[in-house]
């Protein structure tokens, strides 16, 4: 496979660990466990490596960073501000595009509980300083930018950030953030915030006059909103609210694996009816099934295809949602932080190491991509779920 033009530059290799920074073992980015290749034919990987050497790959969201090796060192890992981006595994992932969400609500900088504006910003200006000193990922603000990266065999990073808590009450600080770069937003986490609840509430009272505001600004910036950790009421009134199409960017099928942190399907056909995309999830133990309890690949594409026969092949994507190092380790420190266990309850299922074809950005697409071709997508379909749908949504909400 052709990888991208990656010169071996490593996160902050500019500065003197241990003198400019805290120094961490950091976790392998793409052998942390044994590799895994979905198998095709020979005839079928050919077809593979034509995909992603013509078509765009896009990534509807992920976490690129490399987590520490020794989780019990996280909490003081992120308190430093410093995350570590993957770019050699990010190199041979295929990915042409990736919403990058940065450390998000688990800045934990400053605060204990996360989404303070100052730790927000903290962040973005830590990894754009990153940014700045390697030649693999190039920031995106505009869809050219997403063709340049392609053509240049680069990856455009689209910063994205999971829910607008930061802003509290200040609905120009919505158009600080636009011009800090960030291009796609949700609105709530799991906590209910000023604008609407998060998928954790026992109490769903839909999107606040406020809400509302951020949703109509929003719109007229720039910035694609995303709900997939909104509660039902709340997304299905700012797929109403919104004049423009919306992304749920990494979610799944209520209706095939019954938790909160799942659609329903009356949300997923809201979604798709106002023009929006439906990425699917690959976090550890969210898309299960009945039939693949133990999560996999396999289970992750029985959301995939629940989704496609549901809303149609014009409204479903890819935002795997993986990171490099332990995440299923990770889930099980930041349960409380991000009320992991509190969305995720439903039926019982056998907890896993990784998630097996999808443990990390550098295999994660290849091996979707792989499975689409296994399994008869026709190549018009593969380019869309693979980046096509995802560009039509962007050309319809970003500033032209």
């Amino acid at each position: 496979m052709k990888k991208k033009q990656y010169n071996g530059y490593k996160s902050y290799q500019y500065l003197e660990a241990g003198v400019d920074y805290k120094e961490f073992k950091l976790s392998r980015e793409y052998d942390r466990v044994e590799p895994f290749v979905y198998p095709v034919s020979a005839e079928q990987e050919e077809e593979v490596q034509r995909i992603l050497e013509e078509d765009m790959i896009i990534s509807l969201h992920e976490h690129t960073f490399i987590a520490p090796e020794d989780l019990n060192e996280f909490m003081a890992f992120r308190r430093q501000g410093r995350d570590f981006t993957g770019y050699e595994g990010l190199s041979i992932s295929g990915l042409d595009v990736v919403f990058e969400n940065f450390m998000d609500g688990t800045a934990l900088i400053t605060s204990n509980h996360g989404w303070k504006w100052d730790d927000i910003i903290f962040d973005l200006g830590m990894r754009y300083s990153d940014f700045a000193h390697q030649d693999l990922v190039i920031r995106a603000e505009t869809i050219d930018d997403l063709y340049r990266a392609k053509r240049e065999g680069k990856i455009a990073f689209i910063t994205s950030l999971e829910a607008a808590t930061q802003i509290e009450n200040e609905v120009d600080r919505v158009d600080v953030l636009y011009g800090f770069g960030v291009r796609c937003m949700g609105i709530a986490y799991s906590e209910a915030n000023a604008l609407g609840a998060g998928l954790r509430e026992e109490n769903d009272s839909g999107l606040t006059q406020l809400g509302r505001q951020v949703v109509q600004r929003m719109n007229k910036l720039g910035i694609t909103i995303d709900v997939s950790h909104c509660g039902d009421q709340t997304s299905l009134d700012v797929i109403n609210e919104s004049s423009k199409p919306i992304f749920i960017t990494h979610a799944g099928a209520r209706a095939i694996w019954d938790t909160r942190r799942l659609k329903p399907d009356n949300i997923l056909k809201a979604c798709a009816e106002k023009g929006g995309v439906i990425g699917i999830e690959a976090a550890p133990h969210t898309t299960l099934t009945e039939q693949n309890s133990s999560h996999s690949i396999e289970s992750v594409m029985d959301h995939f295809e629940y989704t496609v026969n549901l809303v149609g092949i014009d409204h479903v994507a890819f935002g795997l949602d993986t990171l490099f190092g332990d995440h299923v380790g990770l889930h099980s420190l930041l349960s409380g932080q991000l009320s992991i266990g509190k969305s995720h309850q439903g039926p019982k299922f056998e907890k896993v190491e990784y998630v097996k074809g999808l443990e990390n950005p550098a295999e994660a697409y290849l091996n979707v991509v792989r499975y689409l071709v296994k399994k008869g997508y026709s190549r018009e379909d593969i380019s869309k779920v693979m980046g096509g749908n995802i560009l039509r949504v962007l050309k319809e909400t970003w500033v032209k």
